[in-house]
């Protein structure tokens, strides 16, 4: 069974950044597991200026392209590996967690950790609640889904697992085409509701569509920072609010303390 975890780090340097990737790397060797970190952009996935609803400044200070759809990439992988799995450079894996492969079988394609089901503080809860109703409320995909006045049952893709079955849903698109579908243009324009939407908000959408066999996730694997009331015991740690962390997360070895069992 070959597995690969991708990385996507092409933005500036940082102190926390390098601390959780090299986590990840030695998590990899750890595990027999293959590790790619990509550090230039691929796909150069770009909205219509004419359109977009995005602030200019979301794209033009990366030269006009939208880093936030590069983990996509990892798609292109498929015919060499088994599993993969896509995890954000803002991750960090504790040591001596265990295998996360092993939480897929073969009866799965996906499998991720819906934010609802995490052990989150009362605020963060009510954030959801608020994000997810003018995020989610106006896709198909969700319509049907009851979820009254909580928050939707969307997953936080900063970690993501992917068994090779997840290919076929590609209909043998490269990710860019697949990134590039008419039906996406809205998440990539940013427009409406989705001006600060990531490729989290389109992942949300399209994999409930295509009708993928979804695993959810224990909460465990993807503990976000500063919210999760539990974090001590995450195996994977999840720094997904750099810019509110201070110092910006540059302060590594404090963070690990607070984070440490």
């Amino acid at each position: 069974m070959k597995r690969l975890i991708y990385q996507v780090y092409v933005h500036k340097r940082s102190k926390l950044y390098d601390h959780c990737t090299q986590s990840v790397k030695n998590y990899c060797r750890e595990h027999g597991i293959a590790h790619v970190v990509q550090t230039a952009p691929q796909l150069f996935i770009k909205p219509n200026v004419f359109v977009t609803g995005r602030s200019r400044e979301s794209y033009e200070k990366y030269g006009g392209y939208l880093p936030i759809y590069e983990k996509e990439n990892a798609f292109a992988y498929f015919a060499d590996y088994d599993q993969i799995a896509i995890i954000d450079a803002d991750v960090y894996i504790r040591p001596g967690a265990p295998d996360f492969f092993k939480e897929l079988d073969e009866s799965y394609d996906f499998g991720g950790v819906i934010e609802r089901d995490m052990p989150v503080t009362q605020d963060y809860h009510a954030k959801l609640k608020n994000y997810s109703h003018m995020q989610y409320a106006s896709l198909p995909t969700f319509k049907d889904t009851v979820w009254g006045a909580e928050a939707a049952p969307f997953m936080n893709m900063g970690v993501m697992l992917m068994n090779k079955s997840f290919a076929k849903y590609l209909n043998g698109q490269t990710p860019k085409q697949f990134i590039g579908r008419d039906e996406f243009q809205p998440f990539v324009d940013g427009m409406g509701a989705w001006k600060w939407s990531t490729d989290q908000t389109l992942l949300n959408y399209w994999i409930p569509k295509v009708k993928m066999k979804v695993k959810n996730l224990d909460w465990k694997w993807n503990g976000l920072y500063g919210v999760n009331t539990k974090i001590k015991e995450c195996h994977f740690v999840h720094f997904f609010l750099r810019d509110h962390l201070p110092q910006q997360g540059e302060n590594v070895e404090e963070l690990m303390e607070q984070v440490s069992g």
